[in-house]
């Protein structure tokens, strides 16, 4: 049996929707012991494993590099294979639509995760490239985020999801990705690419 990932959907649904009059603190030591009992070991996403050991718990913090992918609507699609393809190849890509929940400020989510990022994945298409969206938002933000790291270290790491221009000030300081005509290969080489940098 794989290790069980809890997503923050997940947790929020454990801690804030169950036993509504136990007090926060004991739902979240329930959670660990029901889940080391059941499994011997408990992920929470982006924290870490907690993992009973003779007895003991044990806690290894998270190790999956944060990949925040920015794209518009209309390529969200093509984007959930990215996720998924990072998901299992031990990433933990970050998308708006798997992590953000109800009620959440998401501008000010978007932001914190953009920031909490070792990476940042923008998926250019013609779509993206020409329609005012939030996507270009979250890439300016990015880059803006970006002048924090060491010059020679990889934060962006544009792709292509089809034939398109990329923006003149990412190309011309940036390596980009062409996820087509082969999409195998295009990952591939992401992930690589992400591997290496990381």
């Amino acid at each position: 049996m794989g290790v069980r990932i809890l997503e923050e959907q997940d947790v929020h649904d454990l801690l804030f929707r169950s036993l509504p009059d136990l007090p926060l603190t004991q739902k979240l030591g329930l959670l660990l012991w029901d889940q080391l009992e059941v499994n011997g070991e408990l992920c929470l996403s982006g924290v870490g494993t907690f993992r009973l050991e003779q007895g003991k718990v044990c806690f290894y913090p998270w190790q999956r590099k944060r990949v925040f992918l920015a794209y518009t609507h209309e390529d969200q699609l093509r984007v959930k294979m990215i996720y998924r393809f990072l998901q299992n190849n031990g990433f933990d890509p970050w998308m708006d639509i798997a992590r953000l929940l109800p009620g959440q400020n998401w501008p000010r989510a978007i932001e914190r995760a953009i920031e909490s990022a070792d990476f940042v994945v923008p998926c250019f298409s013609e779509v993206a490239t020409r329609k005012r969206s939030h996507f270009h938002r979250e890439l300016r933000y990015a880059l803006e985020w970006g002048q924090r790291f060491p010059l020679d270290s990889t934060f962006l790491a544009p792709v292509r999801l089809e034939p398109c221009r990329i923006p003149r000030r990412i190309q011309q300081q940036t390596q980009y990705v062409d996820l087509f005509p082969d999409w195998r290969a295009g990952l591939q080489k992401l992930r690589t690419t992400l591997i290496s940098a990381g």
